[in-house]
């Protein structure tokens, strides 16, 4: 299983595919880099040699991967809400920050969904004696 920008890629996958288990590297960044660094792209990852895979390595270096691409995000969207703009204001709200519908939907963001509604008559009963009992007390 090779190593690359820190992240073991699997071994039985081709290389355009095995490159994209990196955080920050998707198709379209794979299809440069293997141009670059001149690897065959339907080579599976286990059969590369030491020197294809520096030479993707030393590619790879050049593009913001990983920790780096992480740290520069999770720092653009405190800078959202430190400023006080709206996208700041939905990430801090733990809701979608990009125009989408939350009425329905939303699900990831929101989480589960919890009903909210009528009760049923002994819950309600139970509830207003809960209240009625507290400011006697």
């Amino acid at each position: 299983m090779p190593r690359i920008a820190g992240v073991d890629i699997p071994a039985e996958k081709k290389t355009n595919i095995a490159l994209t288990y990196i955080f920050g590297i998707g198709r379209s960044n794979v299809k440069k880099i293997i141009k670059e660094s001149s690897v065959d792209p339907n080579k599976r990852a286990h059969l590369l040699t030491t020197e294809e895979i520096s030479r993707l390595q030393h590619v790879i270096e050049r593009i913001n991967t990983e920790g780096e691409l992480r740290k520069q995000i999770r720092e653009n969207i405190e800078r959202l809400k430190r400023i006080g703009s709206y996208r700041g204001s939905r990430h801090a709200a733990g809701l979608p920050a990009r125009g989408q519908r939350t009425r329905t939907n939303a699900r990831t963001k929101r989480g589960k969904r919890k009903t909210v509604g009528a009760l049923e008559k002994k819950e309600a009963q139970k509830l207003e004696d809960a209240k009625k009992e507290k400011p006697a007390e």
